[in-house]
């Protein structure tokens, strides 16, 4: 007597949400230079055609990867003051990107915003709006924020790697000195091995909490104020205006 048939393998049909999906999986596991639409196919088991029919091509994969990892981000505390508010949203966002390191240099890659990039951002406005702040606050805060409303900052420069061998360290470290004095002694006061001193290192969350604190403080106390750029940009036209009849005397 034969044993019964399995039941054929039944695919969950292929869509939007499922490529965006498999393509963020992909680029954790192996990085962007592993994510090509035949490696994706592959991954989901169909041919690399099929993809065609959900996105159009690599750059419309991106924003749908970008869209999913905004989805990944705690919804709005409705509950919380203007402050905590947003400081959780923000490190809601850096906590998924913590999760997919690639998706910095996708993002900066954008040329536009998606309806679900475009849904978040109205949601920091939101923040700002509710808790009285002015239109034109608002517009400078969120340019202040920048990429730090996605939770990742971009560095100027990196830091240089450090000679391994101890002897070479050594010599490198007096070169240093003499020429760069400061940095060098800001770099050594930080570099604490004591637990309690730990925070004044370069640890990128504290530092990244530290700014991000830093502004937030600085938008309250310029709500408070009643700042607005009209004041501002008067206030420097006249000192302009002061400084060139200062010189023409």
């Amino acid at each position: 007597m034969s044993s019964p048939k399995k039941p054929p393998l039944v695919r969950a049909p292929l869509n939007r949400e499922r490529v965006s999906l498999a393509a963020v999986r992909l680029a954790d596991e192996s990085g962007l230079d592993a994510l090509s639409m035949r490696n994706l196919a592959q991954e989901l088991g169909v041919v690399p055609m099929a993809l065609y029919k959900h996105v159009a091509n690599k750059e419309e994969l991106f924003d749908e990867m970008i869209n999913a990892l905004v989805l990944e981000i705690d919804p709005l505390q409705k509950d919380l003051e203007w402050k905590p508010a947003l400081r959780h949203r923000i490190l809601s966002a850096r906590t998924v990107l913590l999760r997919h390191p690639w998706a910095p240099h996708v993002i900066e890659s954008r040329t536009s915003a998606s309806p679900v990039v475009l849904d978040y951002m109205d949601t920091l406005i939101g923040i700002f709006l509710k808790a009285g702040f002015s239109l034109d606050l608002t517009h400078h805060a969120m340019h202040a924020l920048g990429s730090r409303m996605w939770g990742f900052i971009q560095e100027v420069f990196p830091t240089p790697e450090s000679p391994t061998d101890p002897e070479e360290l050594a010599e490198a470290f007096a070169q240093w000195s003499i020429r760069y004095p400061n940095i060098i002694e800001m770099a050594t006061a930080a570099n604490h091995t004591d637990e309690s001193q730990r925070t004044q290192g370069c640890d990128d969350q504290f530092e990244f909490e530290f700014a991000l604190d830093l502004m937030l403080d600085g938008f309250e106390r310029l709500h408070k104020s009643g700042w607005s750029s009209t004041q501002v940009s008067r206030s420097q036209n006249a000192s302009l205006e002061s400084a060139v009849r200062g010189k023409r005397k």
